[in-house]
Protein backbone atom coordinates (compact mmCIF):
# COMPACT_ATOMS: atom_id res chain seq x y z
CA UNK A 1 0.00 0.00 0.00
CA UNK A 2 1.44 3.53 -0.95
CA UNK A 3 2.12 5.62 2.01
CA UNK A 4 2.54 8.64 -0.55
CA UNK A 5 0.89 11.81 1.07
CA UNK A 6 -0.06 13.19 -2.79
CA UNK A 7 -3.29 12.35 -3.67
CA UNK A 8 -2.49 12.05 -7.25
CA UNK A 9 -0.31 9.05 -6.77
CA UNK A 10 -3.02 7.60 -3.88
CA UNK A 11 -5.42 7.84 -7.03
CA UNK A 12 -3.32 5.32 -8.52
CA UNK A 13 -1.50 2.99 -5.66
CA UNK A 14 -3.81 3.47 -2.73
CA UNK A 15 -5.03 -0.23 -0.86
CA UNK A 16 -3.71 -1.90 -3.93
CA UNK A 17 -3.50 -5.55 -3.11
CA UNK A 18 -1.38 -7.25 -5.25
CA UNK A 19 -1.66 -10.14 -7.25
CA UNK A 20 1.45 -12.43 -6.20
CA UNK A 21 -0.06 -15.42 -8.34
CA UNK A 22 -0.10 -13.94 -11.63
CA UNK A 23 1.08 -10.29 -11.33
CA UNK A 24 -1.39 -8.17 -12.81
CA UNK A 25 -1.07 -4.79 -13.21
CA UNK A 26 -4.46 -3.83 -13.58
CA UNK A 27 -6.57 -4.80 -10.29
CA UNK A 28 -8.62 -7.93 -10.57
CA UNK A 29 -12.30 -8.50 -10.40
CA UNK A 30 -12.91 -10.78 -7.77
CA UNK A 31 -16.60 -11.77 -9.60
CA UNK A 32 -17.53 -14.04 -7.07
CA UNK A 33 -20.54 -14.54 -4.45
CA UNK A 34 -18.66 -16.59 -1.84
CA UNK A 35 -14.87 -17.73 -1.18
CA UNK A 36 -14.01 -21.25 -0.53
CA UNK A 37 -12.46 -22.19 3.38
CA UNK A 38 -9.39 -24.48 3.75
CA UNK A 39 -11.57 -26.64 6.15
CA UNK A 40 -14.03 -25.90 8.19
CA UNK A 41 -12.50 -24.75 11.05
CA UNK A 42 -11.31 -22.10 9.10
CA UNK A 43 -14.73 -21.24 8.23
CA UNK A 44 -15.54 -20.86 11.75
CA UNK A 45 -12.51 -19.10 12.51
CA UNK A 46 -13.73 -16.16 10.18
CA UNK A 47 -17.14 -15.88 11.14
CA UNK A 48 -15.93 -15.39 14.60
CA UNK A 49 -13.45 -13.06 13.83
CA UNK A 50 -10.67 -15.13 14.90
CA UNK A 51 -9.07 -14.60 11.35
CA UNK A 52 -8.60 -12.22 8.40
CA UNK A 53 -9.85 -13.30 5.29
CA UNK A 54 -13.15 -13.14 2.76
CA UNK A 55 -16.29 -15.25 3.74
CA UNK A 56 -18.96 -13.83 0.82
CA UNK A 57 -19.12 -10.38 -1.13
CA UNK A 58 -22.12 -9.06 0.65
CA UNK A 59 -19.70 -9.13 3.81
CA UNK A 60 -16.15 -7.88 2.13
CA UNK A 61 -14.72 -9.09 -1.56
CA UNK A 62 -11.19 -8.31 -2.85
CA UNK A 63 -11.76 -5.44 -5.42
CA UNK A 64 -14.13 -3.91 -3.12
CA UNK A 65 -11.59 -3.83 -0.43
CA UNK A 66 -8.98 -1.92 -2.54
CA UNK A 67 -11.74 0.56 -3.42
CA UNK A 68 -12.86 1.26 0.31
CA UNK A 69 -8.77 1.49 1.14
CA UNK A 70 -8.10 4.06 -1.68
CA UNK A 71 -10.81 6.32 -1.09
CA UNK A 72 -10.08 6.03 2.49
CA UNK A 73 -6.51 7.34 1.94
CA UNK A 74 -7.65 10.59 0.12
CA UNK A 75 -9.87 11.34 2.49
CA UNK A 76 -7.06 11.08 5.26
CA UNK A 77 -9.02 8.77 6.97
CA UNK A 78 -8.61 4.97 8.19
CA UNK A 79 -11.06 3.15 6.45
CA UNK A 80 -14.31 2.78 4.06
CA UNK A 81 -17.56 0.72 3.40
CA UNK A 82 -18.13 0.54 -0.16
CA UNK A 83 -21.92 0.68 -0.79
CA UNK A 84 -24.43 -0.02 -4.02
CA UNK A 85 -25.76 3.45 -4.18
CA UNK A 86 -24.79 7.02 -2.89
CA UNK A 87 -28.32 6.82 -0.91
CA UNK A 88 -27.10 3.37 0.65
CA UNK A 89 -23.95 5.27 2.42
CA UNK A 90 -26.41 8.00 3.90
CA UNK A 91 -28.50 5.54 4.94
CA UNK A 92 -26.07 2.94 6.27
CA UNK A 93 -24.26 5.71 7.99
CA UNK A 94 -27.15 7.10 9.51
CA UNK A 95 -29.03 3.59 10.62
CA UNK A 96 -26.41 2.39 11.60
CA UNK A 97 -25.99 5.01 14.58
CA UNK A 98 -29.75 6.24 15.00
CA UNK A 99 -32.38 4.42 16.82
CA UNK A 100 -36.09 5.27 17.99
CA UNK A 101 -36.02 8.11 20.39
CA UNK A 102 -32.72 10.10 18.90
CA UNK A 103 -32.64 13.29 17.35
CA UNK A 104 -30.75 14.19 14.09
CA UNK A 105 -30.09 17.78 12.92
CA UNK A 106 -29.28 18.35 8.97
CA UNK A 107 -28.57 21.14 6.95
CA UNK A 108 -31.79 22.77 5.61
CA UNK A 109 -31.08 22.33 2.54
CA UNK A 110 -29.82 18.72 1.11
CA UNK A 111 -30.14 16.34 -1.56
CA UNK A 112 -33.80 15.70 -1.91
CA UNK A 113 -33.42 11.79 -1.24
CA UNK A 114 -31.48 12.37 2.00
CA UNK A 115 -34.05 14.70 2.72
CA UNK A 116 -36.52 11.98 2.49
CA UNK A 117 -34.64 9.48 4.19
CA UNK A 118 -34.18 11.89 7.09
CA UNK A 119 -37.55 13.70 7.37
CA UNK A 120 -39.67 11.09 6.20
CA UNK A 121 -38.46 7.40 6.70
CA UNK A 122 -36.94 7.99 9.70
CA UNK A 123 -39.58 9.39 11.45
CA UNK A 124 -42.19 6.54 10.73
CA UNK A 125 -39.24 4.84 13.58
CA UNK A 126 -39.45 7.43 15.83
CA UNK A 127 -36.45 9.50 14.99
CA UNK A 128 -36.88 13.49 15.06
CA UNK A 129 -35.30 15.72 13.10
CA UNK A 130 -33.93 19.42 12.62
CA UNK A 131 -33.19 21.38 9.81
CA UNK A 132 -31.45 24.26 10.23
CA UNK A 133 -29.11 26.83 8.42
CA UNK A 134 -25.72 25.60 9.32
CA UNK A 135 -24.07 28.69 7.56
CA UNK A 136 -24.06 30.06 11.34
CA UNK A 137 -23.03 27.35 13.37
CA UNK A 138 -24.62 29.25 16.46
CA UNK A 139 -27.93 27.88 14.85
CA UNK A 140 -26.59 24.45 15.38
CA UNK A 141 -25.95 25.17 18.91
CA UNK A 142 -29.11 26.49 19.55
CA UNK A 143 -31.23 23.18 17.38
CA UNK A 144 -29.27 20.80 19.90
CA UNK A 145 -31.35 18.27 22.27
CA UNK A 146 -30.79 16.09 24.74
CA UNK A 147 -31.34 13.19 22.84
CA UNK A 148 -29.24 14.66 19.42
CA UNK A 149 -26.72 12.09 18.05
CA UNK A 150 -26.07 13.10 14.51
CA UNK A 151 -24.96 16.01 13.02
CA UNK A 152 -25.58 15.73 9.28
CA UNK A 153 -24.38 18.09 6.33
CA UNK A 154 -23.40 18.68 2.69
CA UNK A 155 -20.95 21.19 1.71
CA UNK A 156 -21.62 22.62 -0.83
CA UNK A 157 -25.00 22.33 -0.61
CA UNK A 158 -26.80 20.13 -3.40
CA UNK A 159 -28.39 22.54 -5.13
CA UNK A 160 -27.55 26.14 -4.09
CA UNK A 161 -23.97 26.00 -3.21
CA UNK A 162 -24.06 27.64 -0.21
CA UNK A 163 -20.60 26.91 1.81
CA UNK A 164 -20.51 25.54 5.55
CA UNK A 165 -17.78 25.70 7.89
CA UNK A 166 -16.44 22.19 8.55
CA UNK A 167 -14.27 23.60 11.41
CA UNK A 168 -17.19 25.29 13.10
CA UNK A 169 -19.45 22.05 12.85
CA UNK A 170 -16.72 19.98 14.28
CA UNK A 171 -16.48 22.05 17.23
CA UNK A 172 -20.12 21.78 17.69
CA UNK A 173 -20.68 18.26 17.38
CA UNK A 174 -17.26 17.90 19.43
CA UNK A 175 -18.47 19.85 22.45
CA UNK A 176 -21.73 17.96 22.80
CA UNK A 177 -20.20 14.30 21.92
CA UNK A 178 -22.37 14.55 18.86
CA UNK A 179 -21.24 12.23 15.26
CA UNK A 180 -21.10 14.28 12.76
CA UNK A 181 -21.11 13.40 8.88
CA UNK A 182 -20.39 15.33 5.75
CA UNK A 183 -21.68 14.15 2.17
CA UNK A 184 -18.06 15.72 0.43
CA UNK A 185 -19.66 14.30 -3.11
CA UNK A 186 -19.29 17.41 -4.78
CA UNK A 187 -15.53 18.37 -4.04
CA UNK A 188 -14.56 14.85 -3.60
CA UNK A 189 -11.26 14.61 -1.50
CA UNK A 190 -9.22 16.13 -4.36
CA UNK A 191 -10.92 19.57 -3.42
CA UNK A 192 -11.38 18.86 0.32
CA UNK A 193 -11.25 16.66 3.16
CA UNK A 194 -13.87 17.19 5.79
CA UNK A 195 -11.34 14.76 8.11
CA UNK A 196 -8.84 17.36 8.29
CA UNK A 197 -11.04 19.60 10.30
CA UNK A 198 -12.59 17.32 12.70
CA UNK A 199 -15.79 15.47 10.82
CA UNK A 200 -16.25 12.05 12.11
CA UNK A 201 -17.92 10.36 8.69
CA UNK A 202 -17.68 10.91 5.20
CA UNK A 203 -20.21 9.73 2.87
CA UNK A 204 -20.05 9.76 -1.40
CA UNK A 205 -22.29 8.99 -4.30
CA UNK A 206 -19.41 7.24 -6.04
CA UNK A 207 -21.61 7.72 -9.25
CA UNK A 208 -20.00 10.97 -9.69
CA UNK A 209 -16.89 12.13 -9.65
CA UNK A 210 -15.19 9.47 -7.96
CA UNK A 211 -16.68 7.17 -10.91
CA UNK A 212 -17.03 9.89 -13.48
CA UNK A 213 -18.06 7.75 -16.12
CA UNK A 214 -21.76 7.54 -15.76
CA UNK A 215 -21.89 3.94 -15.80
CA UNK A 216 -22.12 3.21 -11.83
CA UNK A 217 -24.03 3.97 -9.27
CA UNK A 218 -22.24 3.56 -5.67
CA UNK A 219 -21.66 5.30 -2.66
CA UNK A 220 -18.53 5.23 0.31
CA UNK A 221 -18.36 6.14 3.64
CA UNK A 222 -15.26 6.71 5.20
CA UNK A 223 -14.01 7.40 8.92
CA UNK A 224 -12.09 5.57 11.52
CA UNK A 225 -12.01 1.74 11.68
CA UNK A 226 -14.13 1.34 14.49
CA UNK A 227 -16.86 3.27 12.75
CA UNK A 228 -16.65 1.88 9.94
CA UNK A 229 -16.44 -2.06 11.43
CA UNK A 230 -20.04 -0.63 13.12
CA UNK A 231 -21.67 0.26 9.85
CA UNK A 232 -20.23 -2.82 8.33
CA UNK A 233 -21.61 -5.22 10.90
CA UNK A 234 -24.73 -3.53 11.40
CA UNK A 235 -27.13 -1.53 8.61
CA UNK A 236 -24.93 -2.83 6.14
CA UNK A 237 -24.62 -6.41 6.46
CA UNK A 238 -27.70 -6.98 7.43
CA UNK A 239 -29.58 -4.48 5.30
CA UNK A 240 -27.37 -5.63 2.79
CA UNK A 241 -27.04 -2.06 0.56
CA UNK A 242 -23.24 -3.12 -0.70
CA UNK A 243 -21.55 -2.73 -3.61
CA UNK A 244 -21.07 -5.08 -6.73
CA UNK A 245 -17.43 -6.11 -7.18
CA UNK A 246 -17.94 -5.19 -11.19
CA UNK A 247 -19.17 -1.69 -10.15
CA UNK A 248 -15.65 -1.16 -7.36
CA UNK A 249 -13.64 -2.52 -10.45
CA UNK A 250 -14.91 0.64 -12.91
CA UNK A 251 -14.54 3.14 -9.89
CA UNK A 252 -11.59 1.72 -9.13
CA UNK A 253 -10.56 2.79 -12.83
CA UNK A 254 -12.27 5.86 -12.63
CA UNK A 255 -9.90 6.88 -9.77
CA UNK A 256 -6.89 6.89 -11.60
CA UNK A 257 -7.96 10.17 -13.77
CA UNK A 258 -9.78 11.99 -11.11
CA UNK A 259 -7.33 14.45 -9.87
CA UNK A 260 -6.73 15.09 -13.87
CA UNK A 261 -10.08 15.21 -14.41
CA UNK A 262 -11.25 17.78 -11.36
CA UNK A 263 -9.02 20.28 -12.59
CA UNK A 264 -10.60 20.35 -16.12
CA UNK A 265 -14.34 20.51 -14.00
CA UNK A 266 -12.64 23.65 -11.90
CA UNK A 267 -11.65 25.16 -15.18
CA UNK A 268 -13.92 24.72 -17.40
CA UNK A 269 -16.76 25.80 -14.65
CA UNK A 270 -15.02 28.74 -13.66
CA UNK A 271 -15.40 30.06 -17.09
CA UNK A 272 -19.30 28.97 -17.90
CA UNK A 273 -20.04 30.82 -14.10
CA UNK A 274 -17.80 34.11 -15.66
CA UNK A 275 -19.74 34.08 -18.53
CA UNK A 276 -23.24 33.33 -17.05
CA UNK A 277 -22.80 36.21 -14.09
CA UNK A 278 -21.97 38.61 -17.13
CA UNK A 279 -25.53 37.75 -18.77
CA UNK A 280 -28.22 40.31 -18.40
CA UNK A 281 -30.71 37.50 -18.61
CA UNK A 282 -29.10 35.68 -15.54
CA UNK A 283 -30.07 37.06 -12.24
CA UNK A 284 -27.70 35.48 -10.44
CA UNK A 285 -25.15 32.55 -10.07
CA UNK A 286 -24.46 30.55 -7.26
CA UNK A 287 -21.07 28.76 -7.53
CA UNK A 288 -17.95 29.26 -4.97
CA UNK A 289 -15.17 30.29 -7.29
CA UNK A 290 -16.88 33.77 -8.32
CA UNK A 291 -15.64 36.68 -5.62
CA UNK A 292 -19.52 37.24 -5.19
CA UNK A 293 -20.15 34.33 -3.45
CA UNK A 294 -19.88 33.87 0.01
CA UNK A 295 -18.06 30.96 -0.11
CA UNK A 296 -15.47 32.41 -1.70
CA UNK A 297 -13.45 32.89 0.91
CA UNK A 298 -13.41 28.96 1.97
CA UNK A 299 -11.33 28.79 -1.73
CA UNK A 300 -7.77 28.08 -0.75
CA UNK A 301 -8.44 26.88 2.64
CA UNK A 302 -11.29 24.46 3.58
CA UNK A 303 -11.71 24.02 -0.35
CA UNK A 304 -8.80 23.86 -3.12
CA UNK A 305 -11.53 24.65 -6.10
CA UNK A 306 -14.66 25.18 -6.34
CA UNK A 307 -15.56 22.06 -8.04
CA UNK A 308 -18.00 21.66 -11.26
CA UNK A 309 -21.48 22.52 -10.56
CA UNK A 310 -23.27 25.58 -11.10
CA UNK A 311 -26.69 27.15 -9.84
CA UNK A 312 -28.00 30.06 -11.21
CA UNK A 313 -31.38 31.74 -11.89
CA UNK A 314 -32.82 33.42 -14.97
CA UNK A 315 -34.58 36.22 -15.31
CA UNK A 316 -37.83 34.70 -17.17
CA UNK A 317 -41.02 32.81 -15.76
CA UNK A 318 -40.97 29.19 -15.29
CA UNK A 319 -42.06 28.03 -18.93
CA UNK A 320 -39.47 30.17 -20.46
CA UNK A 321 -36.84 28.32 -18.41
CA UNK A 322 -37.96 25.21 -19.41
CA UNK A 323 -37.70 26.47 -22.62
CA UNK A 324 -33.93 27.71 -22.17
CA UNK A 325 -33.30 24.22 -21.22
CA UNK A 326 -34.83 22.33 -23.82
CA UNK A 327 -32.72 24.65 -26.74
CA UNK A 328 -29.01 23.39 -25.05
CA UNK A 329 -27.38 20.68 -27.57
CA UNK A 330 -24.83 20.06 -25.36
CA UNK A 331 -25.85 19.92 -21.67
CA UNK A 332 -28.08 16.89 -21.89
CA UNK A 333 -30.78 17.24 -19.59
CA UNK A 334 -30.48 14.01 -16.69
CA UNK A 335 -29.93 14.36 -12.91
CA UNK A 336 -27.04 13.58 -11.56
CA UNK A 337 -23.17 15.44 -11.96
CA UNK A 338 -19.33 14.42 -12.25
CA UNK A 339 -19.89 12.66 -15.79
CA UNK A 340 -17.75 13.64 -18.83
CA UNK A 341 -20.44 14.84 -20.45
CA UNK A 342 -21.96 18.11 -19.30
CA UNK A 343 -26.10 18.16 -17.47
CA UNK A 344 -28.29 20.35 -17.11
CA UNK A 345 -31.62 19.92 -14.57
CA UNK A 346 -34.38 21.84 -12.74
CA UNK A 347 -33.72 21.08 -9.07
CA UNK A 348 -37.41 22.29 -8.13
CA UNK A 349 -39.24 19.19 -10.24
CA UNK A 350 -36.70 16.80 -10.22
CA UNK A 351 -33.84 16.23 -7.86
CA UNK A 352 -35.15 17.83 -4.78
CA UNK A 353 -38.73 16.89 -5.90
CA UNK A 354 -39.62 15.65 -2.04
CA UNK A 355 -39.74 18.96 -1.02
CA UNK A 356 -42.79 20.82 -0.62
CA UNK A 357 -42.84 24.16 -2.30
CA UNK A 358 -42.95 25.47 1.05
CA UNK A 359 -40.14 23.46 2.30
CA UNK A 360 -37.78 24.35 -1.01
CA UNK A 361 -38.44 27.81 -0.36
CA UNK A 362 -37.03 27.92 3.10
CA UNK A 363 -34.36 25.79 2.27
CA UNK A 364 -33.28 28.84 -0.45
CA UNK A 365 -34.26 26.53 -4.35
CA UNK A 366 -36.55 28.83 -6.20
CA UNK A 367 -38.26 27.54 -9.02
CA UNK A 368 -36.30 29.13 -11.05
CA UNK A 369 -33.07 27.70 -10.13
CA UNK A 370 -31.04 25.72 -12.95
CA UNK A 371 -28.46 23.63 -12.09
CA UNK A 372 -25.84 22.43 -14.58
CA UNK A 373 -22.62 20.12 -13.73
CA UNK A 374 -20.10 21.41 -16.41
CA UNK A 375 -18.44 18.84 -17.96
CA UNK A 376 -14.84 17.83 -19.91
CA UNK A 377 -15.63 19.61 -23.15
CA UNK A 378 -14.09 22.73 -24.25
CA UNK A 379 -15.32 25.62 -22.31
CA UNK A 380 -15.70 27.75 -24.92
CA UNK A 381 -18.03 25.17 -26.80
CA UNK A 382 -20.46 25.21 -23.81
CA UNK A 383 -20.63 28.84 -23.24
CA UNK A 384 -22.24 29.03 -27.18
CA UNK A 385 -24.28 26.47 -26.22
CA UNK A 386 -25.33 28.48 -23.15
CA UNK A 387 -25.04 31.82 -25.31
CA UNK A 388 -27.12 30.34 -28.13
CA UNK A 389 -29.95 29.39 -25.90
CA UNK A 390 -30.00 32.14 -23.77
CA UNK A 391 -30.34 34.52 -27.20
CA UNK A 392 -33.19 32.54 -28.29
CA UNK A 393 -34.61 33.29 -24.71
CA UNK A 394 -34.25 37.04 -25.27
CA UNK A 395 -36.16 37.16 -28.45
CA UNK A 396 -38.75 35.47 -26.72
CA UNK A 397 -38.97 37.83 -24.25
CA UNK A 398 -38.53 40.71 -26.22
CA UNK A 399 -41.26 39.68 -28.66
CA UNK A 400 -43.43 39.27 -25.86
CA UNK A 401 -42.68 42.69 -24.14
CA UNK A 402 -43.50 43.76 -27.46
Amino acid sequence: MTTSKHIETQAIHAGRINDEQFGSLATPLYQTSTFIFDDAAQGARRFAGEEEGFIYSRLGNPTTRQLEMRVATMEGMDDGAATATGMGAVSAALLANLQAGDHIISSNAIYGCSYALINHMLARFGIEASFVDMSNADNIDAAIKENTKVIFCETPINPNLVVLDLAAIAKVAQKHGILSIVDNTFLTPVLQQPAQYGIDLVVHSATKYLNGHGDVVAGIICGSREMIAHIKGTALKDIGATISPHDAWLILRGLKTLPIRMERHCSNAQKVAEFLEAHPLVSQVYYPGLSSHSGHKFIGKQMKAAGGVIAFELDCNLSQGERFINQLKLFSIAVSLGDAESLVQHPASMTHSPYSQEERLAAGISDSLIRISVGLENSEDLIDDLEQSLAQLAQIKKIKAA
